[in-house]
């Protein structure tokens, strides 16, 4: 996969980074990226994701009855 931002004319690279990284976190590729940094066993990850589910959950709990 490859993004391309094209620099505008006249346009500062600041501006143009900053429009690069704006793209790159709505593609995903920066949590993708710090996702794999470090391998993660199945189990470990179906325990972070179950624990994510149920805080998700408590919260919706929680503030359905407001």
């Amino acid at each position: 996969m490859s993004l391309e931002v094209k620099i505008r004319k006249g346009e500062p690279m600041e501006r143009a980074l900053r429009r690069l990284k704006k793209r790159l976190d709505r593609e995903g590729v920066i949590h993708d990226v710090r996702a794999k940094r470090y391998f993660v066993k199945p189990a470990q990850a179906r325990r972070r994701k179950k624990k994510e589910l149920d805080f998700n959950n408590m919260l919706r709990v929680r503030y359905s009855k407001m």
